[in-house]
């Protein structure tokens, strides 16, 4: 591999054998390395691909700024807690894990608590990432000499939720999780009873909502769907379609984008499966 530009003594952006540009770092790779010479392959520890179309040097200038043992705590906690390559092949989720664990270490050493919002909220709505945030956190602390205090698994599920998005950012996350719990309160209030938020169809009907803002944010609504289904969805629950057009102008006005009439009709078939449940139990 061929280097393209230095960042400091142990982050370069390099071009690799396929003509791709990877972000590489080591310690010591880029000590006295020049662009158009040749990476040092033995001092290599771990390969970035920029993925989603994000800049590579803006992503290797943020790496350069936080320190290689740093990420290699929290690749080797990924892996320890037992996430998959997906995540841990994931260059955004692993620098937002890394760029996180490095602000908390910082604030640990300067004795300031952070208190992070929307705890019971990311329990219940994202169980399965909360259960690997508190795997995650347990793996970091037993690789730090003084362990991060209880609450941080919170935003450490928080970026496993936001990976989905592909983005560093927790604020679309964060408008997500108080979208949901809107949209919740919303079928309570039209059908008059009370949902068990911690129930197996809750959960699914969650994961539905997070395929559909994953949508939204990557402007790939369904917007084609065979006319007879859709038209069958809308005869077959007129009150759960009413209440879905409801949480459809809810997203509108908080996303700031318009909803498709597709997703509406497949949104009210996922209210009325979670309402009827909810009405047997």
């Amino acid at each position: 591999m061929e280097i393209l530009r230095v960042f400091n003594n142990n982050v370069v952006l390099a071009k690799d054998d396929d003509g791709g540009e990877v972000i590489l770092t080591g310690r010591g790779l880029g000590f006295q390395a020049k662009p158009g010479q040749r990476v040092d392959a033995s001092k290599i520890v771990r390969t970035f691909v920029p993925s989603d179309g994000r800049d590579p040097d803006h992503l290797a200038q943020m790496l350069s700024d936080i320190d290689p043992e740093i990420i290699r705590i929290v690749v080797d906690a990924m892996k320890q807690a037992g996430l998959g390559e997906r995540e841990t092949g994931s260059t955004t989720l692993v620098m937002a894990l890394s760029d996180h664990l490095a602000g908390a270490v910082e604030r640990q050493r300067r004795g300031i608590v952070v208190e992070y919002p929307l705890v019971g909220e990311i329990s219940n709505l994202y169980p399965k990432e909360y259960e690997q945030g508190c795997a995650l956190l347990q793996a970091i602390n037993g690789k730090l000499p003084e362990p991060l205090p209880a609450g941080e698994e919170t935003s450490l599920a928080m970026h496993l939720v936001n990976a989905g998005f592909a983005t560093g950012d927790l604020t679309y996350t964060y408008t997500m999780t108080g979208v949901i719990q809107q949209m919740l309160d919303i079928i309570e209030h039209t059908y008059g009873l009370t949902l068990d938020r911690e129930s197996v169809n809750v959960g699914r009907f969650i994961t539905h909502l997070r395929y559909l803002f994953i949508r939204i944010h990557q402007n790939r609504q369904l917007a084609d769907e065979p006319a007879p289904i859709i038209n069958a969805i809308r005869d077959a629950y007129p009150e759960a379609l009413r209440c879905a057009s409801t949480i459809g102008r809810l997203l509108e006005l908080r996303l700031d984008a318009d909803v498709s009439e597709d997703e509406v009709a497949y949104l009210a078939m996922h209210v009325a499966r979670v309402t009827a449940d909810a009405r047997q139990q």
